[in-house]
């Protein structure tokens, strides 16, 4: 009894070629999957446009103006530093109905 080796090593091959053309293909796939999210695109409204600007101006603002922190420091050790309680009052009443 024979055993024909040769026909046995051409299916090896023959499955092997056929696995790496179906790899090929997934590759292949994969790419043009790939290609079709590339042609999406994003757009913002005027309204996000302008929030991101304020956004940029209040980033690029300092926090605190020092100098004039400094010179309150020194009117209020002085003794020099006086409140009006009306116009305190009423700016925390316009601020107060700004809210509403």
């Amino acid at each position: 009894m024979t055993i024909n080796i040769n026909n046995l090593n051409k299916q090896v091959q023959v499955s092997q070629n056929k696995q790496t053309q179906i790899q090929q293909q997934s590759a292949q796939s994969t790419g043009a999957q790939t290609k079709q999210v590339n042609q999406d695109s994003v757009s913002l409204t005027p309204q996000a446009q302008q929030l991101s600007g304020l956004q940029k101006k209040a980033n690029d603002a300092p926090a605190v103006d020092q100098k004039k922190v400094d010179e309150l420091k020194k009117a209020i050790t002085a003794g020099d530093y006086k409140v009006d309680s009306q116009k305190l009052a009423a700016s925390i009443a316009n601020f107060e109905f700004d809210l509403i």
